[in-house]
């Protein structure tokens, strides 16, 4: 029951940071740098080892329960355990042993364990990442590890080599990294192949005399893929109907504006009449595919899709969703969407896949079956349980073969890599919008915050090797030094 308690409030941790997130960035303006800037609640936190601030207000009769798990009799009991530190107070678990097949570890919040001889592994979450508080120096027992679901615009310096490559253990939506969250949006198979909210063919051709063939839905605005400057070009070609607050040209009902009711089934039923949404990502990165991908998928909507350029390895089948990469320009997409709007036979083959209720992407069944974790299913454990387990589980693992071969301070083959998160510059489109100049002036924020991030990601480097506590005024100076 505890577990199950956990997940639900973990799951609640991250519906609740990325509408956060997702209110801050319309402050797009001040992006760069705003996680240095911001630190903890706490002011005693700034130097990293004094007393962690007390839980979260909507967590604390959940960690009351946990906190029980450990009083004052079983406090040698830690001596059993590797300890790993959550950095970031994500999980808001003063303690907790957690246990993971044969392993088990300590898991807390609480700071003061920094510098306990059984602590061994430090976790992050990577949007909580910033220079004001790092655990330095850095013993050398002690393994970092880095979760970090989110969009680079949320620390654009993670996705360089000199700070990625500091961690031991990466869970990122990549592919390479060692606990893949590239399917972190999708719930399984079966909601892929669901016919619950599609709309017949036919019904959606006689919709079609009060909705556009397309609709968009971003509330975002002008992100770093610059996916509103292309959507506002299409709109010079073909209809759009865009609900959100980019782009608005139609109105959600009352009940469906807040952002976190896209997800609700009033949601569902609005945008499964339409016969294409643009699901554009707000970065493009490999591997980088959230709900704007597969949400249209469940709906029996085909999805014109900009964003991973990978994306083809995820495809249910190989035609499954129109790519907005393999056209020149707006005119060309537009012209292409109104033959297949009007060509039944044309359209139908893009959801033949779902009305047969057959997905051919191998790749995509073995990652779905392979992976550990599970999407908001109280019965798996979630993918913050999975990477808790696979840092326990590989310091355990450490800890034998030291006993067993004798290597101090051991050298691993766990290594994050460049590859477990990176994203190229961002890119603009050829095309000027007529109508939105400050769409510029953000444009050239972006790139420049890309070009800064990477002398952000030398100087924070620099200073984690030389092992020594810095102040934020060391590191601006390291990152505008000439």
């Amino acid at each position: 029951m505890v577990r199950i308690q956990r997940r639900k409030l973990l799951a609640s941790c991250l519906c609740v940071t990325a509408t956060i997130f997702l209110l801050v960035t319309l402050q797009v303006v001040v992006e760069l740098g705003k996680f240095e800037r911001k630190g903890f609640q706490s002011s005693d936190l700034q130097d990293g080892h004094t007393k962690m601030e007390e839980a979260p207000t909507h967590l604390n009769a959940f960690l009351k329960k946990e906190a029980l798990t450990f009083n004052r009799k079983r406090k040698w009991e830690l001596d059993s355990y590797p300890i790993m530190l959550w950095w970031s107070p994500l999980t808001g678990e003063t303690g907790r042993l957690g246990h993971c097949g044969a392993d088990a570890c300590f898991f807390t919040i609480n700071r003061t364990y920094l510098h306990h001889h059984m602590t061994k592994a430090l976790l992050f979450y990577g949007t909580d990442f910033n220079i004001d508080s790092l655990p330095l120096p850095r013993k050398a027992h002690h393994d970092w590890a880095l979760f970090h679901e989110e969009s680079p615009k949320n620390n654009y310096k993670l996705f360089h080599k000199p700070v990625i490559t500091l961690f031991n253990y990466t869970a990122t939506f990549s592919r390479h990294s060692h606990l893949p969250l590239t399917t972190q949006y999708l719930e399984g198979i079966e909601v892929l192949k669901s016919l619950r909210y599609l709309v017949p063919l036919q019904s959606k051709n006689k919709l079609r005399k009060s909705l556009a063939p397309l609709v968009y839905v971003q509330s975002d605005c002008d992100p770093p893929s610059d996916r509103d400057s292309y959507v506002h070009e299409l709109m010079t070609y073909i209809e759009v109907d865009s609900y959100g607050e980019c782009l608005r040209n139609k109105d959600l009902p009352q009940q469906l504006k807040n952002p976190a009711s896209m997800d609700a089934d009033g949601f569902y039923r609005i945008i499964a009449q339409y016969k294409f949404i643009l699901a554009f990502e707000n970065a493009v990165c490999d591997d980088y595919i959230t709900e704007k991908f597969w949400r249209p998928l469940k709906l029996g909507v085909v999805p014109v899709y900009y964003g991973s350029p990978s994306i083809r390895d995820w495809l249910p089948s190989n035609k499954s969703a129109i790519l907005v990469s393999e056209f020149s320009h707006p005119r060309e997409l537009a012209s292409y969407i109104r033959q297949l709007d009007s060509d039944d036979r044309l359209y139908e083959a893009y959801v033949e896949w779902k009305l047969k209720g057959e997905i051919s992407n191998q790749r995509l069944l073995t990652a779905l079956r392979k992976r550990k974790w599970g999407v908001q299913d109280i019965n798996q454990d979630n993918y913050i349980d999975a990477f808790e387990c696979m840092v326990c589980t590989n310091v355990w693992d450490n800890i034998r073969l030291q006993e067993k071969v004798g290597i101090e301070p051991p050298d691993w083959p766990w290594k994050a890599e460049d590859t477990h998160l990176s994203c190229p510059e961002p890119t603009v489109f050829a095309f000027s919008p007529l109508r939105r100049p400050s769409l510029n002036s953000l444009r050239k924020m972006w790139i420049s915050s890309f070009e800064q991030s990477k002398r952000e990601a030398q100087a924070l480097r620099w200073l984690v090797d030389r092992n020594q506590n810095f102040s934020s005024q060391e590191f601006w100076a390291l990152v505008f030094k000439d």
